[in-house]
């Protein structure tokens, strides 16, 4: 999910795909509030927040037993970096990939809890980077990406999310944040983008359908033939390889679901229209 409201049929949807059993939200701050709200929606045996504010929190067996037992999973919205640096490496993280991959219970998150799904992530350790920020300086110290060391949701490979993408705007640090994977490690970079009051819910057929509220949009990113001309250390980006430089797949939210894109391909898709991003010498620019 994309932040601000939380989308009720995103949860419906998960909560349909646990089996109606225990419900778990983690977070490092914060409240329980989940939990009266989630119980509203639909028919699960228990749901439980645990609020994990530390590494040594993250290597309980407790925890770590909860999580494993849980037949869904949240990840709130909060600060990226905190579940970084006490989650990962952790038994917490065994627990998330034991769910996701042994398991095959649904698993989401949003805002924070949403950027640190992909098998690259924007991690926030100098806090957050506007678009402008990243575009002229696409190696900015707060342009910070993790890597194949955290989240493991295979279908997410060579992949980095982002969220609130409607405010502020951040498709233009998406757009370097893909760059950036191009460059360093020559990725077939991918990105998943997801305005506020949104929700991207994949099946378990690598399916994604969107949800949402107010004509909120999913993006689906993917770097066409070539990387970019210009990317380098203090020195505005340049990606525009004709002005396709990243093809997109753009997808209006509804209430009960709307479009397909099929994330095993990266090209089956319907309900939303194809368009393209391109960057000159810093300044961003969409079809």
């Amino acid at each position: 999910m994309g932040g601000s409201t939380d989308v009720d049929e995103a949860f419906e949807w998960m909560i349909d795909r646990s089996g109606g059993g225990d419900f778990v939200v983690i977070r490092a701050t914060g409240t329980d509030a989940y939990n009266d709200y989630i119980y509203n929606l639909g028919k699960v045996n228990s749901v439980e927040t645990i609020i994990i504010t530390s590494i040594e929190m993250a290597n309980k067996p407790s925890i770590e037993s909860k999580i494993k037992n849980a037949e869904a999973l949240f990840i709130a919205g909060g600060d990226q970096w905190d579940y970084v640096k006490f989650w990962k490496n952790t038994k917490v993280e065994d627990a998330i990939n034991y769910l996701i991959n042994t398991r095959h219970v649904p698993v989401g998150g949003t805002s924070a809890g949403c950027a640190i799904l992909g098998h690259v992530y924007f991690s926030a350790q100098y806090g957050t980077v506007t678009s402008s920020q990243a575009l002229n300086n696409p190696y900015d110290r707060r342009v910070t990406l993790g890597r194949d060391d955290f989240i493991d949701i295979p279908i997410l490979q060579q992949t980095i999310t982002d969220t609130h993408y409607d405010n502020p705007d951040r498709k233009g640090r998406h757009t370097v944040f893909l760059a950036r994977m191009v460059q360093d490690w020559s990725m077939n970079a991918k990105g998943i983008g997801v305005e506020e009051e949104t929700a991207v819910c994949i099946d378990a057929n690598n399916i994604a359908t969107v949800f949402g509220y107010g004509n909120g949009t999913a993006f689906f990113l993917q770097k066409t033939d070539l990387g970019p001309e210009v990317c380098q250390p203090n020195t505005k980006l340049t990606w525009n390889r004709n002005s396709q430089a990243v093809k997109i797949y753009k997808i209006e939210n509804a209430l009960n679901g709307n479009g397909s894109f099929n994330l095993n391909d990266w090209s089956t898709a319907s309900g939303g229209t194809w368009s393209y991003f391109w960057v000159n010498e810093g300044i961003f620019h969409e079809e």
